[in-house]
């Protein structure tokens, strides 16, 4: 059996940084797992700029953004291992995988890494009547479809859900001559960053239809057209409301979830809301050893953050293989309250922090005027005024350690969003 001190699962963005900063915090013994034929993970499809304006800041294409740190990990001489498919990792860290090459193999690590990124909501998940017609694809593989292997989906195209590759996909789509008739969007308010809205939807003169969903797909053989409905504040179809629209392809943006399989099977604790593993200020999950980081974790908006956030599990990993990162002393839960819906940690050992800690969510609904408000136990230790926040916009709070030491018996964060 093959041994090595850390183990990463995923060569995409978050296990790239992962591995690099593993490297740079002086751990040589190093793996990352991935089972496509390269390395770079979603990036590779993402040819739009807009990457790599907070990590390199300047605006980079997605090859490109991936390209910098696949060049940073060569140049580190970490060893990876591509093709390869992780079937099981133990609680006691033994990593099952294969690959053409060398068959079933296990592997030993000191700590690992989750970095497995996130997968596409199919539209088995949607209960849209109708038959199984050609023409329905998921927004991403439209995307790859597009941009790494030559073909056009279709010509005239609707488009459900209006997440960002669904957003980024409209644009792309009447760039390739294609018409995209129209996005409809189940919820009152957008999953996608505005920037993405302005630029892909409104510059092209994309219509995008809130409160709506496709109640009906029309054809056998191919898709032949969709049926579009209003729908209720329980996101019920409205009767007398259907619009019909003539498509021969249907792209589905409607959600990203988290790739977590073997965290589950492993036994970590995972997180309702987001679909990812519970973890604490080093972004370690419930066993001791095993980190996660990136979309595994929960969605995030912009890549940068993913790069950012994972170079902090890559260095506490390293500190854990040295034995400088002992989950004990004080302990800090952060509850979400009030129109926050999760948080990233969800609780902190206070002597393990670094000087500041950077705790990132993401709001239920649409607020407009309110005010992100930081308690320590019932005290209110902060308070920042946003003109506007959204579910397809992550945000950000920033905790300093030094104010937890000062409040020594103090047990739970709460972070809400109030009007004042």
């Amino acid at each position: 059996m093959k041994a090595y001190d850390i183990v990463i699962i995923g060569g995409g963005p978050a296990g790239l940084a992962a591995a690099a900063a593993a490297r740079k915090a002086g751990i040589s013994s190093i793996l990352v797992i991935e089972r496509d034929e390269e390395l770079g993970g979603i990036l590779n499809q993402c040819i739009h700029n807009g990457f790599g304006l907070h990590t390199f800041q300047e605006e980079l294409t997605g090859p490109e953004y991936a390209g910098r740190f696949i060049d940073i990990v060569k140049e580190l001489g970490i060893e990876t291992m591509l093709q390869t498919m992780v079937m099981q990792i133990s609680p006691q860290k033994v990593v099952t995988a294969m690959n053409r090459v060398d068959g079933m193999m296990q592997i030993q690590a000191k700590a690992v890494i989750l970095a497995m990124g996130c997968r596409e909501r199919a539209r088995g998940a949607l209960n849209i009547p109708g038959y199984r017609p050609a023409g329905i694809f998921s927004a991403g593989t439209a995307q790859r479809l597009v941009n790494m292997e030559g073909y056009l989906p279709g010509r005239e195209v609707v488009i459900l859900g209006s997440g960002d590759i669904g957003l980024i996909m409209a644009r792309r789509m009447t760039l390739e001559g294609a018409r995209v008739k129209v996005v409809a969007e189940l919820m009152p308010y957008s999953g996608g960053l505005k920037r993405n809205i302005v630029q892909c939807l409104d510059d092209y003169g994309i219509p995008l239809k809130l409160s709506h969903t496709v109640v009906n797909i029309k054809g056998k053989e191919r898709v032949e057209g969709v049926t579009l409905a209003q729908v209720d504040e329980n996101g019920k179809p409205v009767p007398g409301t259907e619009e019909e629209y003539s498509c021969d392809t249907l792209l589905l943006s409607v959600g990203l979830i988290p790739e977590n399989e073997l965290s589950r099977e492993m036994g970590v604790q995972m997180d309702s809301v987001t679909a990812g593993p519970v973890v604490d200020e080093s972004l370690g999950t419930s066993i001791p050893g095993v980190f996660a980081c990136g979309n595994v974790l929960h969605v995030h908006d912009l890549v940068d953050y993913v790069s950012e956030e994972a170079s902090r599990a890559g260095a506490n990993a390293a500190k854990y293989v040295k034995g400088e990162l002992a989950a004990t002393g004080r302990h800090v839960d952060i509850h979400a309250s009030d129109g926050v819906r999760y948080t990233v940690p969800r609780s902190i050992h206070v002597d393990q922090m670094e000087d500041t800690l950077t705790v990132r969510f993401r709001v239920g609904a649409v607020y407009q005027d309110c005010f992100v408000n930081v308690y320590f136990g019932q005290k209110k230790v902060m308070s920042r005024k946003k003109k506007v926040m959204a579910p397809g916009e992550m945000e950000q709070v920033v905790l300093q350690k030094k104010k937890l030491l000062e409040e020594a018996g103090m047990e739970q964060i709460t972070i809400k969003i109030e009007k004042e």
